[in-house]
């Protein structure tokens, strides 16, 4: 796992929040493209019409994904604040994406896929988030 390599070598990081970090980061990077994909391939779908709302929904999280897991990548024991919003918020675009999307699981095997590691990554990152705990700065 390079990412845990990498938070576990920065020199602030805290430790008790590594591993966390590194889980979050990873399933943002994975959340954000498999939304990116499931947003593709409902564009490639027949009903395309009937997809719009899920489209926005995977789009809209994929970037929030990216931005959760660049700004969790520079997080060195620095300010929490910012970083404890965006995974937050990230966490409730998951959530949103997750439910667009099982609206049409039964439908779309990518809608599927991208339900459950949408549910993940915002597991990942509301478990960050509380071990990240209070700003201090």
């Amino acid at each position: 796992m390079p990412i845990q390599q990498m938070i576990e070598t920065h020199p602030n990081a805290a430790i008790g929040q590594q591993q966390a970090l590194a889980a979050c980061i990873e399933a943002c990077v994975d959340c954000a493209q498999t939304c990116t994909s499931c947003a593709d391939a409902c564009l490639a779908e027949a009903d395309v019409a009937k997809l719009v709302e899920c489209i926005r929904a995977d789009l809209d999280c994929a970037d929030l994904c990216r931005a959760a897991a660049n700004l969790a990548s520079r997080h060195g024991g620095g300010s929490t604040k910012i970083l404890r919003l965006l995974l937050k918020t990230c966490a409730d675009a998951c959530d949103d994406c997750a439910r667009h999307c099982q609206v049409h699981a039964d439908h779309h095997a990518h809608c599927r896929i991208c339900a459950a590691t949408c549910r993940d990554c915002a597991s990942e990152c509301r478990e960050a988030c509380d071990r990240l705990g209070a700003d201090t700065h």
